[in-house]
């Protein structure tokens, strides 16, 4: 197998704004591999288009999990078949790294294209292959404008994020310990009695899984996900972290869910126990289309979708795409 690669490089990940003037050196240096680094939506898609017509082995995406979405949504939106894209491969660089942590390629900079070069030569790499279907979120008003990700959420969820997104929690946590410190303000909002309310009683949504109406009118936190694995062992659904699922994972807490705290410490740790399966206030499984009616907006991939004119979302499992793992 030729050794062809492209390289998308998102120049604003966390770690690549640490990079020098030796690291892309070293990297546009290496024969064989397209250096592509668009910094607007309209480059990206240039370089779609023109990956469209040239042979390739791989397709590679130095970046985090926004930078995957936003590649694997322009794919989608150019009209080149799935089933004819190149494999995939993640090189973690970013703020969030949810999808390399499950698909990842692991390794960094021109060690992990050389890796790479020397695998698809041999034949090595297509037999370390793991396919996911990302989710594909759908919006009245915003025709032709599919997102695709792999990690998405509302209620709860939507609001940890915002605080995630604080300038007090970026500019002082690395990518580690804003995970930590958003979790722990967002604790301590449910501890103060002022904002405990307002969090417990949820968002307002209509829920339809796979044609099965949700008997939930409000939820405390909806999360989904195409990924099979998650960091440090934290698996929130019912599905056995690691299963094949060719649709998505979910679930659904309704508001004023009784035991959250020990709900909480349980699903951080991957565990699902016969009490938290037996009630009705926790919900979860794998499906292929969730529809969603609501006010609220969808958070996909640490990106905020605000709802439509008609407010309704469709979420559901996308093509599978091919990543190339070390």
């Amino acid at each position: 197998m030729p050794d062809h690669l492209a390289l998308i490089y998102n120049p604003f990940s966390r770690k690549n704004l640490k990079n020098g003037p030796d690291y892309l050196q070293s990297i546009q240096a290496l024969p064989n591999v397209l250096f592509y680094a668009p910094d607007t939506h309209a480059a990206l898609q240039g370089v779609v288009e023109d990956l469209r017509t040239r042979s390739l082995s791989c397709i590679v995406v130095d970046g985090g999990d926004g930078t995957v979405g936003k590649v694997l949504s322009v794919l989608h939106a150019s009209g080149w078949p799935p089933e004819e894209w190149p494999p995939v491969a993640v090189i973690p660089s970013g703020n969030t790294n949810l999808i390399a942590a499950d698909v990842g390629y692991g390794k960094r900079g021109a060690e992990a294209l050389r890796c790479l070069q020397t695998e698809l030569r041999s034949g090595q790499a297509m037999r370390k292959v793991k396919q996911r279907h990302p989710l594909v979120v759908l919006r009245t008003g915003y025709e032709g404008a599919a997102v695709l990700g792999f990690f998405g959420g509302m209620g709860a969820f939507g609001r940890g994020i915002s605080i995630a997104h604080q300038p007090a929690v970026l500019k002082r946590y690395a990518h580690d310990m804003a995970v930590i410190a958003t979790f722990v303000m967002t604790v301590m909002q449910l501890l103060l009695p002022r904002q405990r309310d307002g969090w417990l009683a949820g968002a307002a949504a209509r829920l339809t899984y796979d044609g099965k109406a949700s008997s939930v009118d409000n939820h405390f936190m909806v999360l989904c996900t195409a990924l099979n694995t998650l960091p440090y062992g934290v698996w929130p659904f019912w599905r056995a972290g690691g299963a094949p699922c060719n649709g998505m994972h979910y679930l659904d807490v309704a508001a004023y869910p009784p035991s959250l705290m020990r709900a909480v410490w349980t699903l951080l740790r991957g565990k699902a126990p016969e009490w938290l399966r037996r009630s009705s206030a926790y919900q979860s499984g794998a499906v292929q289309t969730l529809q969603m009616q609501t006010n609220e907006s969808f958070v996909l991939d640490g990106e905020i979708l605000e709802p439509g004119d008609k407010t309704d979302f469709t979420i559901q499992a996308g093509p599978p795409v091919s990543f190339l793992y070390a």
